[in-house]
């Protein structure tokens, strides 16, 4: 005779849902992309917005990498240069999609369909969240391999 395994209960789930390696990369993601954008703003003060984007991505890339290292991929198997190295590697990718797709939309496409509700921001926003999924394929494999 068959029986059925006890399900485990909704608490259980959701706990070994946010413990997930994933929902642990965004939420690291989501610290480093409030680091990065904090840091955009203040750097726009001093510097244009192509290279407030660019600097603000180095801050939000080293929170990202110490976040990463103790929480998310804590059991690499690779040596901390490799990981840096290709932490870096995969970054740089992610830095030309994050830069291309908020200058494209801050100086090109909102103003030309009349967005006009911080569109630097929003597309930096925009910009900093399109690179989530491949980022995390790079860095499980490339940056953190096990």
């Amino acid at each position: 005779m068959i029986t059925a395994s006890p399900r485990p209960s909704r608490a259980r789930r959701l706990h070994e849902l946010l413990r997930s390696q994933f929902v642990l990369f965004l939420v690291v993601g989501g610290v480093a992309a409030a680091a990065n954008f904090a840091s955009r703003i203040a750097f726009n003060h001093w510097i244009g917005y192509a290279w407030a984007v660019t600097l603000a991505y180095c801050i939000g890339m080293a929170t990202a990498f110490a976040l990463n290292r103790l929480f998310v991929f804590k059991h690499s198997s690779q040596a901390v240069h490799h990981q840096a190295i290709w932490f870096v590697v995969v970054n740089l990718f992610a830095l030309a999609q994050t830069l291309a797709v908020s200058v494209l939309l801050a100086k090109v496409v909102f103003p030309r369909v009349g967005f006009a509700w911080h569109p630097d921001s929003v597309a930096h926003l925009v910009g900093i969240m399109l690179p989530l999924v491949s980022s995390y394929f790079g860095h499980k494999y490339l940056s953190f391999r096990h």
